[in-house]
């Protein structure tokens, strides 16, 4: 064993026992989508005093995470997001109406003398009293920083019901001082009243007891507010008043609610895709692979288990599209496995040299194509953070953890383990029992064959040119079906316990004020409704009428979007997908010829349109989720053309050698006979690879419940889209820009291959 083997197997050794480490001892943390509960952005607002800056949100963070400890949530999560935006996540929270108006209370709390109940044009703070009297206030004598605790307590022997007992801070002594002043008055008249306020709104104004001394006032420190609260109405005020005044207002600009059911469904859904699924990639490996296969398959679960380690190590929330990059990124683990098992049969089939010198020779040569293909999905990956929100930003992260994991288990754990099994002796006696010592059906039928695919390039030009207008003209014809968070709306989906018929739905939601909702039902009882903007308790009225229309149906999801939200969150898709096109072109001219870049980037942006055609034609919804998928679809549809580029540049490279003075053969290979063989040799790759994304993704789509299936769609045309472009439109592209780049100084005959 040499030392650089020794070295490998103690770093993939030394990561896998941290990885099953953290596995065991460090959970994931689950997003509300998976577990169950309330997630709200709150976006904080210029007010006439304050100006919304960071330092103003960073302090309207923490009055709110008193509020949200005092609302008792089991593990709560509280976050910035940019320079004004906090997002808040309730796991079990399945009303979002107590939350939202707890947290977007500003809660101004100020103590303040009346001065009449007639107010007129003589200055004070007007307001009513709990009897809808108008009042006339004087000046703010105490606020809500004076205030040292607030607790919902019930008066049972008087009666009186529930209450909220203060205490103050230190002696009390301004309250003392404003009860003392309006002691002075007698019984009745409104001047012993003291009015408490909460933003703007008098919700109590009690008498001054008659035995309260004249300028003693009441002393002690504490007092009470009444006003025949309720239990849940005496607690919110107390959770208000402990939690303190925002400084700034704040916006609900997007809250999601998602029942623990629909939640459990999805982790079981995902989990079964991905057991299926990788089951089914890894006998597929191992069918074509034999034993550096089935070594590629043990590869794969320790991907899984570093992948896994590595997203709760780092805190990420593992969130539903991030669950589906989770499983797609098993199918790609597969991509740089076999670009290293068909390089290695190549270099056994052409130089018969052994095992090992196959196998390293495979790996070196397969590293330029796999650090290429798998950089450019990084890209991918790193917009979706940086660019993206919410779920889609978690689904970026965890592309991102599954593209490094990958690597580290092809160029590491797989090769360690093929190193070591070709060194035995019985392995080196059977060398077709590793599977890289014979050519493989794809490539035997390639070879026996010989097809000229680019003979005809410019008629796989034309033939593109009538998929690319055949898709995009359904977004002519029928337009975009934009999700709720590129409009702004509310969207609610409940499970019925019977079928609901969708005009009767419609009915009752328009008898109930709302005749411009979408409603749309599924034969299994789900029932969506999708309308403009909704409050909370428009939303309850939503909820009432779908419950008597059902007999009954439990809300699984609930997402309201804000119009000035969706419109960022739109701006932010086109910025994503132009940023994509351009991060892309700029690497691959940095690696490649420029021909080789503008081909893959038109490649791209028709493999792009086309999805969103299909996506048009087909009524799907264009959501995050949907954006998620297209620039996974983008990074796929690069990695194939940038396989194919690499072997074009490596077939050229040994061609210009030739030229120089060896006599080989290829010398002078024309343009077009080099990116035809060079499909020729990586199809295999493309075949193997395309099948086991093709297991996962068709797993995902058959289990993975409706959430999933839309996404796991768009992948599935994707990779088809891919495949072809990458060999029909990008290839074929790039020879028409090669030879206008260098026309030929004569006729040339073609060369042999």
């Amino acid at each position: 064993m040499t030392r650089a083997i020794r070295v490998r197997a103690f770093f993939a050794l030394a990561v896998l026992a941290l990885s099953l480490y953290i596995t065991l001892t460090v959970p994931v943390r689950l997003g509300v989508d998976l577990r169950g509960g309330t997630q709200l952005v709150l976006e904080t607002r210029d007010s006439p005093t304050a100006e919304a800056d960071s330092e103003a949100t960073d302090r309207t963070l923490e009055v709110l995470r008193q509020r949200i400890d005092a609302l008792g949530v089991s593990e709560p999560t509280i976050a910035r997001s940019g320079d004004n935006r906090i997002i808040v996540e309730l796991p079990g929270v399945q009303d979002p109406r107590e939350a939202a108006d707890v947290l977007g209370r500003t809660a101004q709390l100020t103590f303040h003398p009346v001065l009449d109940t007639e107010p007129d044009t003589d200055p004070g703070t007007v307001g009513s009293d709990e009897s809808g009297r108008p009042v006339r206030l004087g000046p703010s004598a105490l606020t809500g920083a004076d205030v040292d605790s607030a607790e919902a307590r019930i008066d049972a022997q008087s009666g009186a019901g529930w209450f909220v007992g203060i205490e103050f801070k230190g002696a009390g002594d301004a309250w003392a001082e404003l009860t003392g002043r309006a002691a002075c008055h007698p019984a009745g008249d409104p001047a012993r009243r003291v009015a408490i306020v909460l933003d703007d709104k008098v919700i109590s104004s009690p008498q001054v007891n008659s035995s309260v001394a004249c300028r003693t006032g009441i002393t002690g420190g504490s007092t009470q507010i009444t006003g025949s609260f309720s239990r849940d109405e005496a607690r919110e005020l107390g959770l208000l008043i402990n939690g303190g005044a925002l400084p700034v207002p704040v916006e609900t600009v997007e809250q999601r609610t998602v029942g623990p059911t629909l939640g459990a469904t999805a982790i079981e859904a995902s989990a079964w895709a991905a057991v299926i699924g990788t089951a089914l990639t890894s006998l597929f490996i191992i069918a074509v692979y034999r034993l550096l296969g089935a070594l590629a398959a043990v590869a794969l679960a320790c991907y899984g288990v570093i992948s896994y380690a590595a997203l709760a190590a780092l805190g990420a929330t593992l969130t539903l599209p991030g669950l589906a990059g989770f499983v797609l990124a098993i199918g790609m683990a597969v991509d740089a496995n076999v670009l290293v098992f068909e390089r290695a049969r190549e270099e056994y089939a052409a130089r018969r040299k052994g095992l090992r010198p196959a196998l390293t020779a495979g790996f070196r040569n397969a590293f330029s194509a796999i650090a290429d293909s798998n950089i450019t999905t990084l890209i991918a990956a790193g917009l979706l953070f940086l660019l993206a929100s919410g779920p889609v930003r978690g689904f970026g992260v965890t592309l991102g953890i599954g593209v490094l994991a990958s690597m580290l288990s092809a160029l590491v754990i797989t090769r360690v383990l093929a190193d070591h099994a070709v060194a035995r002796r019985s392995v080196r006696r059977r060398p077709h029992l590793t599977g890289i010592a014979d050519t493989g059906r794809v490539r035997d039928w390639l070879t026996r064959r010989d097809p000229d695919l680019m003979r005809r390039g410019r008629t796989w030009l034309s033939v593109s040119a009538v998929a690319l207008v055949l898709a995009t003209s359904g977004i002519a014809v029928k337009g975009l079906n934009f999700g709720v968070e590129f409009t702004g709306g509310r969207l609610m989906e409940y499970a019925a316990s019977a079928p609901v018929d969708a005009d009767r739905a419609r009915t009752a939601l328009a008898d109930a004020g709302l005749p411009r909702a979408v409603v749309q039902t599924s034969g299994d009882g789900d029932l969506t409704v999708r309308t403009d903007q909704l409050t909370n308790a428009e939303a309850a009225k939503v909820d009432r009428a779908v419950g008597e229309l059902a007999g009954g149906a439990e809300k699984i999801r609930d997402e309201l979007i804000g119009p000035s939200l969706g419109d960022e969150l739109r701006r932010g898709a086109l910025i994503a997908l132009a940023t994509a096109l351009a991060a892309q072109l700029l690497y691959l001219a940095v690696r490649f010829r420029w021909a080789f870049g503008a081909s893959a980037v038109v490649a791209m942006v028709h493999d792009t349109l086309i999805l969103v055609g299909v996506f048009a034609w087909l009524g799907k919804p264009v959501d995050g989720v949907f954006l998620a998928a297209l620039l996974t679809v983008i990074g796929y549809s690069v990695n194939d053309s940038v396989v194919v580029f690499d072997r074009i540049r490596e077939l050229t490279t040994a061609n210009r050698t030739h030229e120089t003075g060896t006599g080989d053969r290829r010398k002078g290979i024309p343009f077009p006979v080099l990116t035809n063989t060079a499909i020729l040799q990586t199809l295999p790759r493309t075949v193997n690879t395309g099948m086991g994304a093709v297991f996962i993704l068709a797993a995902l789509a058959l289990l993975g419940g409706d959430s999933l299936t839309d996404f796991a769609l768009a992948l599935l045309i994707g990779i088809v889209v891919g495949t072809y472009s990458s060999m029909f439109t990008a290839a074929p592209l790039a020879i028409e820009l090669h030879a206008r780049g260098n026309p030929p100084s004569g006729t040339r005959k073609r060369g042999a291959r």
